[in-house]
């Protein structure tokens, strides 16, 4: 499979990425192995996880996904085959706000290398800025990280486009790592946030782009058209709000285009989304090996202009 190039590093990795948020929510760790043994059967090499993923789970402490990606990993041995992404700085049962402070960071990568059985990150991010830390300490962290071998590369999520700024202007005063990614929510639906105030940012300074919430947990998948489609999903209460006008429209288009090229509506959206500007890879997530066709057929197909100019036309805010 072709491989895309993330900006401004020599990490090559497959154009869509492997969500790690349903390890220990949705999917527990023997279901884990077989839906990652397939994603790299199909020739995929990237997965992006975090910290603190899962911790809203009743029972669970937050390192489950991490914890079941390292097992994989390890049992697999495929450490060196697998690009490895994953944050730092979001809140968990511990704490309830984020936490980008040197010592925290330097705390948690070394859990973090534990529990993913590696000795390195490829990519790593802070989930979320903590405003009230300054953003040369957290980048003075990563410096400390990147010279001792630990992470090779850094990348930011959820920031203002202020905040973004600032860090990669710090980084550049003070002579520290600048993040290389962004990772945001973007897709067809959710659009406005990214283009409006982060893309000017990510033009400027050249980052590579990586969506979270590609599918918009679900909703550009087709199978929610009615409320009464929300009960399928552990996510349901959070996909209502996509079913309004823009979101039916947004369905029709995604239909027109599935039938014309035969392939599901998850793979048209996130084709749409591979195509636009700066964006690197998309990241999505699977729970049954069948959904990881429509990450090869979104690989494969190629959406013509019309096709883009419908989805985009239909989404427009």
């Amino acid at each position: 499979m072709k491989k895309v190039q993330l900006e401004n590093t020599d990490i090559e990795i497959t154009p869509i990425i492997f969500g790690g948020n349903v390890f220990g929510w949705t999917l527990n760790e023997e279901e884990s192995f077989r839906i990652l043994d397939a994603f790299v059967a199909r020739g995929f090499n990237a997965i992006d996880t975090a910290n603190n993923y899962s911790y809203w789970v009743p029972g669970n402490v937050g390192t489950e996904s991490e914890r079941i990606i390292g097992n994989w990993i390890k049992s697999r041995n495929l450490r060196d085959k697998i690009i490895l992404a994953t944050k730092v700085g979001g809140r968990n049962l511990i704490q309830d706000k984020p936490n980008t402070t040197k010592s925290h960071i330097l705390k948690e990568v070394e859990e973090s290398l534990m529990r993913l059985n590696t000795d390195y990150i490829d990519l790593y991010q802070t989930h979320y800025d903590d405003t009230k830390t300054p953003v040369e300490e957290t980048l003075s962290a990563y410096n400390q990280l990147i010279k001792e071998g630990k992470v090779r590369y850094i990348g930011a999520s959820n920031f203002s486009s202020e905040r973004l700024i600032e860090s990669l202007d710090k980084a550049d005063l003070f002579n520290l790592p600048g993040y290389k990614t962004l990772q945001p929510e973007y897709n067809l639906y959710d659009r406005k946030h990214f283009e409006e105030f982060l893309q000017p940012v990510v033009d400027k300074f050249k980052l590579g782009v990586i969506p979270y919430y590609s599918l918009a947990s679900g909703f550009l998948s087709g199978k929610y058209r009615t409320e009464a489609d929300l009960e399928q999903s552990t996510r349901g209460e959070g996909i209502k709000k996509y079913l309004n006008e823009r979101g039916v429209r947004i369905l029709d288009a995604l239909e027109t285009i599935s039938t014309r090229h035969s392939i599901s509506y998850s793979a048209v959206s996130l084709a749409w989304l591979m195509e636009q500007k700066s964006v690197v890879a998309p990241i999505a997530s699977a729970t049954k090996e069948k959904h990881l066709d429509a990450f090869l057929e979104a690989v494969n197909v190629q959406l013509s202009h019309d096709d883009l100019k419908l989805l985009s036309e239909a989404s427009e805010y």
